[in-house]
């Protein structure tokens, strides 16, 4: 027989506060959502912490038996409530964006965020499997964020899950202003027309995308999401601008000062939950701060198994923007990682992996390419 389950999914602003102060925010919306009946509350991405490029997140990851995950496990049991979010964690000689899903009777379930966005990358590794939650509740898929755009993803769960459980936090980045010193702000526009392509991306991953999404594995889905505009230092904003100059030769001028790049943004709509044909069943807008919403949703039986039925729907999202996410941006500050997580903990962290090194190799070849290629246009365009 099919059943009925209320989920919650809470909103938190996305500026970065102690941890005290996170856990203290988080408890009362978790509270308030298990007295009105929540029997799933999802937190957002990096809900303990906040969303910031700075070197203080090598210091912020945690243990799995660290402060946060106790506190989850504690906070589960005491409301009986199935509690899920991400933070830091620290596994060993490598940091994760981990997404622990806690059962009241203790039982946790992690999933590793797969695809960190750009300068994401600076300060936490990508994971490599999904996570089936077999819980009470039901079969639960987890995915963080950004994996939400990867349609080979959605396919990994397909026919296996009852549920999709997303916890996000999304920075409109292809909505920002980006900061130079001596009062110089920059809009997309002005960062060429490669950059000028993720105009509108996150809202559109977090809005159809998601939907459609979950629609085609045919079961609900709930994405707990931030609010609020960050300011924030970009991680090797060098090698950044370096990398977009080629189609943005403006941006050579601003070479001196690019160590120095900053952004801001606001945080894109990602709270929501929607049912098994991708309607949304109650939604959050940023402007509604720090609150949570629920809804119930319908689960099938034990014994069957959701499976989709026609092709799975295209994002419409050029392949230039996931090359730029998934690879250019990453690969930039994948030192930044591994030098401030040495340097915070010890000198054997972070090792280097075969693929690394070869999307180091193809990333300097291209924009070695690039800036080649930007330097003859220009001199054509000069003649």
């Amino acid at each position: 027989m099919s059943h009925t389950i209320t989920i919650a999914t809470t909103q938190m602003n996305a500026n970065p506060t102690p941890l005290t102060d996170r856990l203290a925010r988080a408890e009362r919306l978790v509270v308030a959502a298990a007295e009105a009946g929540a029997q799933l509350v999802a937190l957002p991405e990096l809900f303990n912490a906040g969303y910031a490029y700075r070197d203080e997140n090598f210091h912020r990851a945690e243990p799995p038996d660290g402060p946060t995950a106790t506190w989850m496990r504690a906070t589960a049991a005491r409301l009986d409530v199935h509690l899920a979010g991400t933070f830091l964690l620290l596994d060993h000689d490598d940091v994760y964006n981990a997404l622990l899903l806690v059962a009241p009777d203790g039982r946790t379930w992690r999933y590793d965020k797969t695809y960190p966005w750009g300068w994401e990358r600076a300060y936490f590794r990508e994971g490599h499997r999904i996570t089936v939650a077999e819980t009470d509740l039901g079969r639960i898929g987890m995915m963080v964020c950004w994996d939400v755009a990867h349609p080979e993803l959605w396919r990994r769960y397909a026919g296996r899950v009852d549920l999709m459980l997303v916890c996000s936090c999304p920075p409109d980045v292809s909505e920002a202003t980006y900061h130079l010193p001596g009062d110089v702000d920059l809009t997309v526009d002005d960062l060429g027309p490669v950059m000028g392509l993720t105009k509108g991306s996150a809202r559109q991953v977090f809005g159809e995308v998601f939907n459609r999404q979950a629609a085609w594995l045919g079961v609900p889905a709930v994405s707990a999401g931030g609010s609020g505009r960050i300011r924030t230092e970009i991680p090797n904003g060098l090698g950044s601008v370096l990398s977009i100059a080629p189609t943005a030769p403006c941006l050579i001028r601003h070479l001196p000062r690019a160590r120095q790049l900053a952004l801001s943004c606001e945080i894109a709509p990602a709270c929501k939950v929607v049912d098994a044909g991708g309607q949304v069943l109650s939604a959050l807008a940023p402007e509604d701060g720090e609150t949570f919403t629920l809804a119930p949703v319908t689960l099938p039986s034990p014994d069957v198994r959701p499976t989709p039925e026609g092709p799975q729907p295209s994002p419409g999202i050029s392949r230039l923007v996931y090359f730029v996410s998934d690879v250019l941006l990453p690969t930039l500050t994948v030192p930044v990682y591994r030098r401030g997580l040495r340097q915070a903990r010890g000198a054997d962290m972070a090792p280097v992996d075969v693929s690394t090194r070869r999307w180091r190799v193809l990333v300097a070849v291209s924009a070695a390419a690039g800036l080649l290629l930007g330097i003859l246009i220009g001199k054509r365009r000069k003649s």
